[in-house]
């Protein structure tokens, strides 16, 4: 089931700080805009609801009513370094966030839809994030270019073998963490996304 994570910080340090989600946060997580707000102050670091409503084309109401939202299921907090003024500035509690693959088969329907909620949004997120970079290409170096990937592969596997490919995919990933510090010269924040789902044969 899906890792998510977003901020700078989760891209440096070895040990990010991974929320694991349960069936009560699943239903307080599971909104379209709670999705964004949440990956957009991971991602770019602690926000005004005024500040992300510019950000992601929403009006400031919607997106302080959602904060709130996020911020009684324990997702969000106030950012006391910043907030000294009239304006409430957000950060996100944790790194990232892990699911139970439990949550699709779960026997409340609400608990199933929300999951679902949260995989379209993550899954449209990440396409967004790709398109991005396809589309300002041209803003960055030929080194960059050189060094991104966009490949798929087809392997026939077992879901044991599945899983054991998605963990050391992981594992993987996770080793390169804190070898850059951040502010280091030519360094970037590199996003990378992991899909792995069977597809049928006929």
């Amino acid at each position: 089931m899906p890792k998510t994570e977003g901020d700078d910080s989760a891209a440096t340090a070895p040990d990010p700080k991974v929320l694991s989600i349960d069936a009560r946060s699943l239903r307080g997580l599971a909104h379209p805009l709670r999705l964004r707000l949440l990956s957009a102050l991971r991602e770019f670091g602690p926000a005004t609801a005024s500040g992300l409503a510019d950000r992601l084309g929403e009006s400031s109401g919607a997106t302080s009513y959602h904060l709130r939202q996020l911020a009684a299921y324990g997702f969000v907090e106030d950012d006391p370094e910043r907030g000294k003024g009239r304006e409430r500035w957000w950060r996100s509690v944790h790194a990232g966030a892990a699911f139970d693959p439990e949550f699709l088969h779960d026997p409340d329907p609400e608990v199933r839809g929300a999951m679902g909620v949260v995989l379209h949004e993550v899954a449209t997120m990440h396409a967004q994030e790709l398109n991005t970079w396809l589309g300002t290409l041209h803003e960055w170096s030929r080194e960059w270019y050189a060094s991104s990937d966009l490949s798929d592969f087809k392997v026939r596997l077992t879901p044991e073998l599945s899983k054991e490919l998605a963990d050391k995919v992981h594992d993987l990933v996770n080793s390169y963490r804190g070898r850059v510090p951040e502010g280091t010269e030519g360094s970037a924040v590199v996003r990378t996304h992991l899909h792995v789902f069977p597809r049928p044969t006929d």
